[in-house]
């Protein structure tokens, strides 16, 4: 341990805890009332770099690893800051991971151990602002930006948000973990902090900020929903305070009404059936469970149909005939080689006078051409003519299928 390490952080924190009334006003005005506090304890501060002065002219102010340190704390919902710079954190990372493993190479314990504690340091540190960054935009959407006023300024936060959130996405496209586990390779650790720990952190990140930015473009609408509606007030509102003694006419009694009132109510175009609607989807299930319902009856005892002793002999070999529909699907495949010409499945059922059931003979052709290998596919060009079903959409009704070499 470093004594002189220890007894410096020690001398902050007391200095933190002893001056804390001060820090707070600082932190909640800005500037520091030099006039209010002694010298001395001012000048303390500065040198411990818990306060700064930017330029001459200027006050007092807290460094900004205070004022961090406060906001993170107190979750102060006015932080509108973002750390999206995890290109710098993962390339420290690596950084390390390659001096720890050197260290461990090279059998220099005390210093390896010392490297992977900066290593866990660092990956916890870079987790935690990711987590941090979801906090304050949650945060901001939880009060609809409730830190501004008008309806203008709060369409500007929220399009500040979504330019926060598209850049921490972008950051996040930087996690190569296919790169991380070769760096790992074998070592416990390191595959528990840079892959682990850091796939965990990542994957709830991203969900986190998925859910971010559906509730950005829902508020986004909301607020200029409520800025047209305001706009139009105002606007009423201009009118009636320069032509006090307008009277809305009775539109009722017009001619010619005005196209705002002169609107049809919509036609109901005609009803058709759509198997992909997922709101009705437990009804047709219902449908089909309905076709397949059986209604078997109880039936009386049959001696007849009772278990009877099986003599098991010896069964004579059964020879299995070749299908004769899979032949001639080779046969048809075989002739569009020979010949080199594009022929359809139909022309070719005919020519051969074949007495296959022809829905058979298409399904059979196109399960042959499927049947093939991907090598033995490439030769073959295969095109399928048809039409839509009228009423379920979706579904191809395919009339003949046409072969032919590439």
């Amino acid at each position: 341990m470093n004594q002189n390490l220890h007894q410096a952080g020690v001398k902050l924190l007391n200095a933190l805890s002893r001056h804390a009334d001060l820090l707070m006003q600082v932190y909640l005005s800005g500037t520091v009332d030099e006039a209010k506090f002694s010298p001395k304890v001012i000048d303390s501060l500065v040198q411990m770099g818990i306060l700064w002065r930017p330029d001459a002219d200027a006050d007092l102010r807290l460094k900004n690893a205070v004022r961090q340190l406060l906001e993170g704390s107190l979750h102060d919902e006015r932080n509108r800051q973002i750390d999206a710079n995890i290109g710098s954190a993962l390339a420290g990372l690596k950084t390390l991971a390659g001096h720890y493993k050197e260290a461990l190479q090279n059998q220099r314990f005390t210093e390896s151990h010392a490297h992977l504690s900066d290593l866990t340091e660092h990956v916890y540190a870079l987790t935690e602002s990711l987590e941090n960054n979801v906090r304050v935009l949650f945060s901001r959407i939880n009060n609809e930006f409730g830190y501004v006023s008008s309806i203008d300024a709060k369409i500007r936060e929220n399009q500040l948000a979504q330019s926060q959130v598209s850049e921490l996405l972008t950051q996040l496209e930087m996690f190569r973990f296919d790169e991380l586990s070769d760096i790992a390779a074998s070592n416990r650790e390191l595959r528990h902090l840079l892959i682990v720990t850091l796939q965990h952190s990542f994957s709830r990140v991203t969900q986190e900020l998925s859910i971010v930015q559906a509730r950005l473009l829902s508020l986004l609408g909301r607020f200029r929903e409520l800025r047209g509606r305001t706009r139009l007030l105002k606007g009423f509102l201009l009118h009636m305070e320069h032509s006090p003694s307008f009277v809305p006419v009775n539109y009722c009694g017009l001619s010619q009404v005005p196209m705002l009132f002169n609107q049809a109510s919509p036609v109901i175009k005609p009803a058709s059936v759509d198997v992909t609607r997922i709101e009705h989807e437990q009804e047709l299930q219902n449908l089909v469970s309905a076709i397949k319902t059986l209604n078997r009856p109880v039936k009386a005892y049959q001696p007849e149909r009772a278990a009877h002793q099986i003599h098991v002999e010896k069964q004579s070999e059964v020879e299995f005939a070749e299908d004769k529909l899979k032949k001639a699907v080779e046969a048809y495949f075989c002739q569009i080689i020979d010949t080199g010409e594009r022929l359809t499945a139909l022309d070719y059922y005919q020519q051969q006078n074949l007495d296959f059931d022809t829905e058979a003979w298409l399904y059979q052709v196109i399960g042959g051409y499927q049947g093939l290998t991907s090598e033995e596919q490439s030769y073959f060009a295969i095109e399928q003519t048809g039409e839509p079903h009228p009423i379920y959409n979706g579904n191809f009704i395919i009339r003949d299928v046409e072969l032919g070499l590439r």
